[in-house]
């Protein structure tokens, strides 16, 4: 959770827009501003992203945009981690309005910075060369040079706004809330250049521009009214890698420095705050409480404010993994040096992943957050968030967020990837969840406890007896309707309804006719709580049986004979068919539901029951209450036809998948696009 005052202008959420502050003034045209903006401006892009992030249980799935700038003609894209390093899927939107795929190449969360790659076989343009934007020296700026801010503010197109440099080492001001992305400190390496251009929530990623038309910035940040982006030379160092490898390499010797307290006034260099056990500093002999002054052969300056912490930082994690280093500083007052080898530094935390058979969320431990445990080893499966209701929740005792499940049935686990491997041998074969013992430890309680575990059992709804159908509706003809009808004093039923193809329909019955007499008896309703006698009368009947009732139509007598059919299933007798791929539930249509929907006997469908929020069903627009007609090119006859269709799918993996669908009066077409 980030203070008022501060937040990441973050990637935009698919949410309405809200009214914003009075725009910014105009940019003059000088020749300056207008060389810059021909320079950079064709090369922005809008990114539309679906990303997964796990809670409650489940990966959940959301839509959003930020901004990016193409930098290689082979269409890479630069952009914040925020914006796309959750992302399955990407969609972007050139200057010149066109719409291409994009895919992932890397991401890096320790700068934000994250890039994707245009898929140019999409382009509707392949003949026409992409711009390409190019990278200027942030190390050259100035306070008080004029910058320009692009990018696609609240998802709308691409926008310019201008400002000047007012900070070039911004960072979270002291005692706020650190702010972090996937466990790792935004500022721990970054400084970044604050401005006060205007920017919007949907900035992100978005260059930052100089006079010359080179990008000096990638806008991340905003705290008060300034905007603050990761400097350019940090921010094509890490593009350069992450195209090449995929990700950044960097080193790690586990200590977390802090600026110097002002009761130390004769201290140098930086106070080491945290050395954490196992780490190659402990190994190496550091300690809390030491300063540093060198590392391997570069003085460290005095580290008087949070500003000057980046620079010690960046010293580290900027040495190739594996390479001894001597770091030099006083302990007591003595001087001290100490040899240490570096190793690959880590993520601090893993990615979390959906164990669906448990309702869980789950992650991978590493260095970091297993010595954050005071654990030796990496060991272990981290529970990440838990599913309300769902099978781990209901164990006893339950597992929580935090957790770590050490082994199953008794056998030792050390990563997801070997429990997902037990739990798809446990399940193999299973139709309801079995019982299975989990060992896990809570801080440093060692626990044990029972889930049950795989799919969830076919519901089985007891079939009703066999009883007559009417196939129609009726209301009872009270006193004052009677009165109203001009049939003063007599009792029975007004038809308000019939089923399509129903007995009552086949039988010649028609909307507003009046029921008074039954095979001769008169029907003896004349209350509102008699609402259930003529139904109650038909069902007295076995099926087949032949009816004759006497009433009126348009004032004049009228006499039919209906063959009552047998009952149709109600709808929660009928097959039902949950998909935990596309999270929605469907069942088949009763008849019920067709009359509500007006669907006509030749039309297939099932109805859509109950559409799991932030799935890949709600994603694409799908909703409880609809009737689905066709996915693809193939009709929905029964959800028999559906389960064997999105089955299918899971081993082609389409891109997309269309569903037609119809919701009241209308009909749509929705398209969902799985990460599969």
């Amino acid at each position: 959770m980030f203070r008022p005052s501060i937040a990441l202008v973050s990637i935009l959420a698919a949410t309405p827009l809200a009214a914003q502050v009075s725009a910014p003034a105009a940019i003059p045209q000088t020749p300056e501003v207008e060389r810059a903006i021909n320079s950079v401006y064709p090369a922005l892009v809008l990114i539309h992203v679906v990303m997964e992030e796990g809670e409650d249980g489940r990966m959940k799935k959301m839509r959003g945009s930020g901004s990016g700038a193409i930098i290689s003609a082979e269409g890479h894209v630069l952009t914040n981690h925020h914006v796309a390093g959750r992302g399955t899927r990407f969609v972007c939107t050139l200057s010149t309005r066109e719409e291409v795929d994009a895919v992932l190449v890397g991401t890096d969360a320790l700068s934000d910075l994250a890039v994707i790659k245009l898929d140019l076989a999409t382009r509707r343009f392949k003949d026409q060369p992409l711009p390409v934007a190019k990278f200027g020296d942030s190390d050259k700026l100035r306070v008080g040079d004029a910058v320009l801010a692009m990018g696609s503010p609240g998802g709308l197109s691409q926008s310019i706004t201008r400002g000047i440099v007012a900070n070039k080492e911004m960072i979270v001001p002291r005692n706020q809330l650190a702010m972090t992305l996937d466990g790792e400190k935004v500022g721990e390496l970054v400084r970044w250049i604050g401005h006060d251009a205007v920017i919007y929530p949907g900035n992100s990623g978005g260059p930052l521009v100089n006079l010359d038309g080179e990008i000096i910035g990638v806008n991340e940040v905003g705290i008060a009214s300034l905007g603050g982006a990761i400097p350019s030379n940090l921010a094509k160092a890490v593009a350069a890698q992450l195209i090449a490898a995929g990700s950044v390499t960097r080193s790690w010797i586990g200590i977390e420095a802090q600026p110097l307290l002002r009761a130390q006034e004769q201290a140098k260099g930086a106070l080491v705050a945290t050395v954490l056990k196992g780490s190659p500093a402990d190994t190496a002999g550091i300690r809390a409480g030491d300063f540093i002054t060198e590392y391997n052969g570069t003085a460290l300056p005095d580290s008087h404010a949070p500003e000057d912490i980046p620079i010690f930082n960046a010293m580290v994690l900027n040495t190739v993994p594996d390479t001894k280093v001597t770091i030099k500083g006083t302990r007591g007052g003595q001087p001290q040096s100490w040899e240490v080898t570096t190793v690959v530094r880590e993520a601090s935390l893993a990615r979390e992943t959906e164990l669906s058979g448990w309702g869980l969320t789950v992650r991978d431990l590493t260095r970091v957050s297993a010595l954050d445990r005071r654990r030796d080893n990496t060991n272990g499966v981290l529970v990440h968030s838990v599913k309300g209701g769902g099978p781990t929740s209901e164990s006893k005792p339950p597992l929580i967020g935090d957790d770590l499940i050490t082994a199953v049935a008794g056998k030792p686990v050390n990563n997801t990837a070997e429990l997902r491997a037990f739990t798809a041998e446990f399940t193999k074969g299973i139709t309801s969840p079995k019982p299975l013992l989990v060992s896990f430890e809570r801080g440093r309680e060692k626990l044990v406890t029972v889930v049950k575990v795989g799919p969830e059992p076919e519901s089985k709804k007891p079939q009703q007896a066999e009883k007559s159908w009417f196939g129609g509706t009726t209301q009872v003809i009270t006193a004052d309707l009677a009165e109203a009808l001009g049939i003063p004093g007599k009792k029975g039923v007004r038809v308000t309804a019939t089923a399509p193809s129903s007995p009552s329909a086949l039988g010649g019955v028609k909307e507003g006719d009046l029921f008074l007499k039954l095979d001769g008896r008169v029907i003896n309703a004349s209350r509102p709580e008699d609402s259930e006698v003529f139904p109650e009368l038909v069902r007295g009947y076995a099926v087949g049986s032949v009816i004759e009732i006497e009433g009126l139509r348009d004032g004049q007598p009228l006499k039919l004979s209906v063959t009552l059919g047998r009952r149709p299933s109600d709808e929660n007798e009928l097959p039902e068919y949950k998909d935990d791929r596309f999270e929605f539930t469907a069942r088949d249509l009763s008849v019920s539901r067709r009359v509500s929907a007006s669907l006509a006997d030749s039309v297939k469908g099932v109805s859509v029951e109950k559409v799991v929020a932030n799935g890949w069903a709600a994603l694409g627009g799908l909703v409880g209450g609809d009737v689905l007609l066709r996915i693809n090119d193939t009709e929905i006859d029964s959800v028999d036809t559906l389960k064997k269709l999105l089955a299918g799918f899971r081993e082609s993996k389409p891109r997309s998948v269309i569903l037609f669908i119809q919701r009241g009066t209308r009909t749509a077409f929705i398209e969902i696009e799985p990460r599969w």
